[in-house]
């Protein structure tokens, strides 16, 4: 863009005003349905926002709406995407762990934590597309609907994903299983 077709600063208020502004409480709603907080939900309002900015400077946006709402498409999906890999601990952390000191029984809870780790090998063991619908469905609790509005496809699209995905990780586990018992078998 040339210098004699960038707005000014009042085109840009305008703009922002009469296209952008009024569509923020339908962006807070949808944001509400997807994010755990509302800080979170006003740290990504505020994002979009920049983006949307970003890409007004760039060039002319014919359909205000749609991209500002596929841009919070994306910012959620980022969001998400970062918090579920700073959520994953590694199951050879040694933290304490307050069922010893409470009467636990120490076998139970080594089982737990190797069957947490042979459940989080066969989630990363899915294809992307895959394994994020998986996490979103199993672990964070979304509906279809949500996770398709959040992604950006079509419903089926989830459910066929989420039956893929429990279809493979059971694969994964029987796999793991009838290796270990082939293994213990055999005397190694």
């Amino acid at each position: 863009m040339n210098p004699s077709e960038q707005l000014s600063a009042a085109e840009k208020t305008q703009w922002l005003a009469e296209e952008v502004q009024p569509l923020e409480r339908p962006l807070r709603a949808y944001l509400g349905r997807s994010l755990p907080s509302q800080a979170d939900v006003d740290d990504l309002v505020q994002d979009t926002y920049v983006r949307l900015l970003k890409a007004k400077e760039k060039g002319s946006i014919r359909h205000a709406k749609g991209l500002f709402f596929a841009i919070a498409r994306n910012a959620v999906r980022d969001f998400l995407r970062q918090r579920n890999n700073a959520d994953i601990v590694p199951i050879t952390e040694d933290a304490a762990i307050p069922v010893l000191s409470d009467g636990g029984n120490l076998v139970e809870l080594v089982c737990r934590r190797e069957e947490l780790a042979l459940l989080t090998d066969a989630i990363n063991s899915l294809p992307e597309r895959c394994r994020e619908v998986i996490l979103l469905r199993k672990i964070k609790g979304l509906s279809q609907r949500e996770i398709a509005e959040l992604l950006g496809i079509a419903e089926h699209t989830v459910e066929s994903l989420v039956t893929k995905g429990v279809r493979r990780c059971a694969d994964y586990l029987r796999t793991r299983s009838d290796r270990q018992q082939s293994s213990h078998a055999s005397g190694t």
